[in-house]
């Protein structure tokens, strides 16, 4: 089955521009929105399991359906910007949104040992728990690589559909193992340009295109291209030390790398979620996670939702924003309609 109908627009090629060019750039200032989050912290988690360390976490939003976005590899929570506006901001009344910075990044703590997506995914658990979306034995405890939920009676105990899950990239990758340990508690799963296992991988230089997303409410300034966008977001991040760290970044390549969920694990997760409640999206330009790896992740899982987009890269959160969010609203849409008719 193919993604609903909307059209997204590819970027075209063009010459790169110099970082001293983007640093100069107008709209360098606005690179990071503004957005006031309804509330934010940072939760303590890994207690028993190397830790504790802080998750630091955002809320934006009050609306009844819930969307938790995971960010891939060395990504902030603040590259979420065009869904936390749309989704959190715009539609705040109907929907609430959560954004997080994985451990080794951002405002998250950044501890010096082997990180995994399975650990990761524990913490983006014990969030959930924190800010009350998920409701216990979902916590720390939950060390085992078997599915937290394996028991028939914590099954029973919490078996409503409590939320949206989205994943980007490396966060595709943790949102498979939050979907191995607690299926029946996602309303649906979207799956952006991501990988059942990194079998090879390119070197990230995002295609070119001018900007596609207006200046939000007249305040901001569009880039040239959304290679540019792209780049000013890179250089804010490495600009600030606090923000990003070199060995961070390895720790989280180190958890990519060795991310591998079996078609017995995929399976298990589309039998237990319900294959309707699955997007998964990559395009055929993407130059860090190859579109081979994209499409053997939907012939391993058989999603009720997917599609092979021609021209798109690896960051269509950014370069192809308003279609994305589309895309999002409709299949959440879509989940909310079967929790209605099947709980």
């Amino acid at each position: 089955m193919t993604s609903p109908a909307v059209s997204p627009s590819g970027p075209q090629s063009e010459s790169l521009p110099q970082v001293a060019e983007t640093l100069k750039h107008p709209a360098f200032a606005g690179t990071i929105w503004k957005l006031e989050p309804h509330s934010k912290g940072r939760c303590p988690v890994a207690k028993g399991r190397g830790g504790p360390l802080q998750i630091a976490y955002e809320l934006h939003g009050d609306g009844p359906i819930r969307v938790a976005f995971i960010m891939g590899l060395a990504g902030v929570k603040t590259s979420w910007q065009q869904q936390t506006k749309y989704f959190g901001h715009d539609l705040g009344d109907k929907y609430t949104v959560l954004i997080l910075d994985n451990r080794g990044i951002g405002q998250s703590d950044k501890p010096w040992r082997r990180y995994t997506t399975s650990a990761m995914a524990l913490d983006a658990i014990e969030v959930l728990e924190h800010v009350g979306w998920l409701d216990p034995p979902y916590s720390s405890s939950s060390t085992s690589s078997a599915p937290a939920d394996s028991s028939p009676a914590a099954a029973a105990a919490t078996a409503s559909r409590a939320f949206h899950l989205v994943g980007i990239s490396m966060g595709g990758m943790i949102s498979q193992e939050i979907a191995y340990r607690i299926p029946t508690r996602l309303a649906s799963l979207s799956l952006i340009c991501t990988a059942a296992v990194v079998e090879n991988t390119k070197s990230c230089t995002p295609r070119c295109g001018r900007a596609s997303t207006p200046a939000q409410d007249g305040a901001y300034l569009p880039f040239d291209s959304n290679f540019q966008r792209f780049q000013a977001q890179e250089l804010v991040k490495k600009l600030n030390p606090a923000t990003y760290t070199a060995w961070g970044f390895a720790l989280q390549l180190g958890a990519a790398m060795v991310h591998n969920k079996s078609q017995a694990q995929l399976s298990e997760i589309a039998d237990k979620l319900g294959r309707e409640r699955i997007l998964i999206i990559h395009g055929d330009a993407d130059e860090m996670i190859d579109v081979s790896l994209g499409k053997k992740l939907i012939d391993m899982v058989k999603p009720g939702t997917s599609q092979i987009i021609p021209g798109m890269g690896h960051a269509p959160i950014m370069d192809r924003g308003p279609w994305l969010n589309e895309l999002l609203e409709t299949h959440i849409a879509a989940g909310e309609k079967i929790k209605e008719s099947q709980g």
